[in-house]
């Protein structure tokens, strides 16, 4: 009896590591793809701010050019893509940047940039 019930057990602490490396691996890929997902992000936020901050420099006379035209070019060196950019009046802008990364989604930023808040007056 005992014969036959070591032979019905026969592998199955092959299928056991077999099943645990499995879930490892499952688990790495899913860790790497967030933490690739979170830098992207990052990156996303990062060149929405600098081409919102250039851009706001230049719709305040502060530098030479379009700021739309600035800001994408400071996106661009930066390995993202202005997707929309508006400029207000008193200076301000708002735009959105787009970040590209090895997922099968792109990672997206916004930003919003003006002018200092001016001094309360005494």
């Amino acid at each position: 009896m005992s014969d036959v019930k070591a032979f019905a057990e026969r592998g199955s602490g092959t299928v056991t590591v077999l099943s645990t490396v499995f879930l490892t691996l499952v688990l790495l890929g899913a860790t790497a793809a967030l933490g690739t997902s979170a830098t992207a992000a990052a990156r996303a936020a990062g060149a929405a701010d600098l081409a919102a901050l250039a851009a706001a420099d230049a719709a305040r006379g502060l530098t030479a050019g379009d700021p739309c035209d600035l800001a994408a070019q400071t996106a661009r060196r930066h390995g993202a893509t202005v997707t929309d950019c508006a400029v207000e009046a008193n200076g301000t802008v708002s735009l959105g940047a787009r970040y590209d990364s090895p997922l099968p989604w792109p990672s997206e930023g916004a930003s919003r940039a003006g002018p200092p808040a001016s001094a309360p007056a005494d």
